[in-house]
């Protein structure tokens, strides 16, 4: 256990910051500090040529991410759907749609990447399906008091007619999160909730076969030999059994800090959790290894994520706090030590997580001033002057830290935010349902650059017969992966080596920190025994806080020298205060 010290004459909470166990994790459990490498299938490599990334250009990369340095993949929705949300509409839990691939295929992914000992996760969804999916349409043809509308939430509707909404709540992604249905004898009907969109029905946990079926779902895949679960929506799973009004509707409109209360983080959901839990030791036992679930846990605290990762919980839930913080010392400061306090008391580690396939990639989030949150884009696609070197040393940072960490596929090239997509060839539902593009998460999904100087950049096969279902722009020529591999300067090169000297020293992954006395735009701490980092927030350099060249730096840091917008690590034999 360790005590906190902040340097710059500031304040600081003197409880025990973190204690994450042993130096590295055992072969058991590998996931306390693995490093998981987010795949977006559909924008990832089309071995097919139509246009669209499939199960076999994942097969194909496969090399590639073991040449990075990542522990596993967790891939995308590749379900059959009908692709209202890429994926997250699943009208068949237990298949793959034809445009990624097929059984077979699948299978053999999972082969090529335990061969070359990489993990592979899943992304479940559980709090909705697909509109297609058979439980909604026989729910549809039923008509009211029908079994199957009780495996979702329909209800009446207010008014003289049942003409409005059974309540106020708003979807997610933009309107009303109601939509009302044409009974089988051709007359309005009843209602039906869906916190995303009308083609996601959401589904009620409170019937049991809701359980039952997606017991069944993880016992499909788990056999099949995947190594864990992504959770979509892990904290929405249960609604308020009475779906009364909400105080603040407008509030719980897409924005993370305000969902709205009476859809989200029902204690029930805690039950589900445990379940599942159970069932991935019931795994666990037969061969000794662990199987993984990873929540997508929106809260308000990380004292509320914290009840998700108990013992007998979810192993592990996104820290979506250090994703949402802004380019700021004190608030990278504060999020980190409130988790690395909370969750520690559970016993678990904490998931640390940079960029996703929902919001704005740092190159470009952070190159705003003062360094923006989640939604904030700059207009310059290189990220201006700032993004990409705070980028970078937001990277380092993020993998000296204790816990386990997410990378979203291109992060490891430096990506920026495509920003400038016309409003044609757009996708996401964001952008339809409220015709703002602000939220919208197109520009962070366009498909990667392999090599080559003009679209499609290596990412399909056939450039004649099919472009990328989304335009890649003439400077992604900058960032493939081609380039990043040959340039030792590269993004590319900063992640594989930092990730080589995560698993090599001891220092790192599993273990303790504690912050070290600073300039006041400078964030420091000490890993274990010996390890220093510090991260420079500043535009100014300033004397590095240990002597000697460092170990790994995120750019230029001449010895004894710590320039703005750089981290670095270091190794001393004293004691660092």
């Amino acid at each position: 256990m360790l005590t906190a010290t902040v340097g710059n004459g500031s304040s600081a909470d003197p409880s025990p910051v973190a204690t994450t166990g042993v130096p590295h994790s055992t072969a058991q459990r590998w996931w306390r500090d693995a490093v998981i490498y987010q795949v977006y299938v559909r924008s990832f490599l089309d071995s097919t040529g139509d246009g669209i990334g499939d199960l076999a250009g994942v097969r194909t990369g496969l090399p590639y991410l073991k040449k990075l340095g990542v522990d596993g993949v967790w891939l995308s929705p590749f379900y059959p759907s009908p692709q209202h949300d890429h994926g997250y509409d699943v009208a068949d839990y237990c298949d793959v749609d034809p445009v990624y691939g097929d059984l077979a295929e699948f299978d053999g992914l999972v082969v090529d990447a335990h061969r070359l000992g990489l993990k592979v996760l899943l992304d479940i969804v559980p709090n909705h399906c697909s509109s297609e999916h058979p439980w909604f349409r026989a729910a549809l043809a039923e008509g009211s008091g029908g079994t199957s509308r009780s495996l979702f939430h329909f209800a009446d509707g207010r008014g003289t007619d049942g003409e409005l909404p059974p309540n106020n709540w708003r979807a997610m992604f933009g309107g009303p999160a109601w939509s009302r249905v044409t009974e089988p004898d051709g007359t309005p009907g009843q209602w039906y909730l869906h916190m995303f969109t009308p083609e996601q029905p959401d589904l009620n946990w409170r019937n049991p076969v809701v359980g039952d079926m997606f017991e069944k779902v993880l016992r499909f895949w788990l056999d099949r030999g995947v190594d864990g679960f992504r959770i979509d929506v892990a904290a929405g799973l249960y609604k308020h059994p009475e779906l009364p009004d909400s105080p603040d509707p407008e509030a719980d409109e897409r924005t993370r800090d305000s969902v709205n209360p009476l859809a989200w983080n029902q204690p029930e959901v805690h039950q589900v959790w445990r379940d599942w839990r159970a069932l991935c030791e019931e795994y666990t036992a037969r061969d000794g290894h662990d199987r993984l679930l990873v929540g997508e846990v929106s809260v308000r605290t990380p004292r509320e994520q914290a009840a998700y990762v108990r013992p007998d919980e979810l192993h592990q839930a996104f820290f979506f706090h250090l994703l949402t913080a802004r380019w700021d010392i004190e608030v990278f400061r504060t999020v980190i030590s409130e988790a690395l306090t909370d969750i520690a008391e559970t016993g678990s580690t904490v998931t640390w997580v940079l960029n996703n396939h929902d919001q704005v990639r740092t190159v470009t989030r952070y190159a705003t001033e003062p360094g923006g949150g989640p939604g904030a884009v700059s207009e310059a696609t290189s990220g201006g002057e700032h993004g990409p070197a705070r980028a970078r040393a937001a990277a380092l940072l993020m993998l000296a830290l204790p816990g386990a960490a997410y990378v979203y596929q291109g992060e490891e090239l430096g990506l920026p935010e495509v920003v400038d997509l016309p409003d044609d060839v757009l996708t996401d539902p964001i952008f339809h349902r409220t015709g703002s593009r602000r939220g919208v998460r197109d520009g962070c999904r366009v498909p990667l650059p392999w090599s080559g100087h003009a679209s499609p950049f290596g990412f399909t096969k056939d450039a004649e017969a099919a472009r990328p279902w989304l335009p890649q722009p003439e400077w992604f020529a900058e960032h493939s992966t081609e380039r990043a591999v040959a340039d030792t300067r590269s993004f590319w090169h900063l992640y594989r080596e930092g990730l080589h000297l995560r698993r090599s020293l001891p220092q790192l992954g599993e273990g303790t920190l504690r912050w070290l006395d600073s300039p006041p735009q400078v964030l420091a701490f000490v890993r274990g025994d010996g390890l220093v980092c510090a991260i420079n927030f500043g535009t100014d350099p300033v004397p590095a806080p240990v002597p000697g060249a460092p170990l790994l730096a995120s750019g230029d840091c001449p010895e004894g020298t710590l320039p703005g917008s750089t981290a670095a690590w270091w190794i001393t034999a004293s004691d660092p205060r």
